[in-house]
């Protein structure tokens, strides 16, 4: 009895030394598959501040706080149980959900240009100018197309994420995507929350109290704002169109070597080759981005052709 008892706790204990073995990678890894869902980071944190844009300021950091508590639950408790099931029971589908993640941001980001370039998207339609909605109607609205957004953005990251773990023990799957939803979710939405109460702080640092030195840096913040959310605005969009693209390139085994080989060519200098690869996906998700509008735009005349004919009748 006393031997078998000692056996058992010896597998036990051989067996927890496995585990703890296995967990110490856990924030390489994190750190690994941050590194992979940067271009969707930032993209999220580029996002996000224009839905708390002509709102109560007093209420802008409670609506950042209730984006940020959905998203944390849809990471937590929807996406990565989704992507774990998958991966378990359909492995092969993981790529190709990648990859239509990829177009979406793809079209998402030539969407974005196209207004930039177009001299009617300021324009609203006669029937949307003339709808009149309370402040609390206006902030729901606010928080659920800041949670349909988020949702794409999350689904993308945590099947990254999934992508960056698989073959790895199963309690390492889960530890890693978990904390890569906490760590994504505080950063993305604790910056955000910074980002929108920055030039609240450059006013508060302005006023006379202070000496002239901080005084004139508050005034500073506020006048420095504007254009930083706007160069944001634009890196946001790029890294959309950049990410989108790497993501279905690195499906389909030619664009994958494609890629590669231009990173190899410039290796010696890092940051061009970075720039390049990055220049090229931008470019290469700017036609994904036009022929999906394209594909969207079909589709919408086909069904709109349909419901007009069910309509008249």
């Amino acid at each position: 009895m006393a031997s078998g008892l000692l056996a058992l706790l010896d597998d036990i204990s051989a067996l927890v030394k496995v585990s703890a073995a296995s967990l110490d990678d856990v924030p390489a890894q994190v750190a690994k598959t941050t590194g992979k869902v940067s271009g969707i980071v930032i993209d999220d944190t580029a996002v996000t501040p224009k839905y708390v844009v002509g709102l109560d300021p007093s209420r802008e950091l409670s609506i950042i706080y209730s984006i940020a508590k959905k998203s944390l639950f849809n990471k937590l408790l929807i996406l990565s149980p989704a992507a774990l099931l998958l991966g378990y029971f359909a492995p092969w589908a993981i790529t190709p959900v990648l990859m239509l993640g990829g177009a979406y941001l793809c079209f998402e980001g030539y969407e974005k240009v196209h207004q930039m370039f177009s001299k009617r998207h300021d324009a609203l339609p006669e029937s949307e100018a003339t709808i009149l909605i309370t402040p609390e109607q206006l902030e729901k609205e606010r928080v659920a197309g800041a949670v349909r957004t988020d949702i794409i953005l999350s689904a993308e990251i945590m099947a990254i994420a999934y992508s960056q773990v698989t073959g790895q023990p199963l309690l390492n799957q889960v530890v890693v995507m978990l904390a890569v939803a906490v760590f994504i979710t505080v950063a993305v939405y604790g910056f955000v929350g910074l980002i929108v109460k920055a030039d609240d702080i450059g006013v508060h640092l302005a006023h006379d109290k202070f000496n002239p030195a901080i005084q004139k840096f508050g005034r500073g913040i506020v006048k420095f704002m504007p254009h930083f959310l706007r160069f944001l605005g634009y890196i946001g969009t790029a890294a959309m169109l950049w990410v989108g693209a790497e993501i279905i390139a690195h499906g389909i085994p030619f664009t994958s070597h494609l890629l590669h080989n231009i990173e190899n060519a410039l290796a010696q200098i890092a940051a061009l080759a970075w720039l390049a690869k990055a220049l090229a996906c931008a470019i290469a998700g700017l036609l994904v981005g036009f022929v999906v509008e394209k594909i969207v735009v079909l589709f919408k005349k086909l069904f709109g052709k349909k419901n007009a004919t069910g309509a008249n009748i």
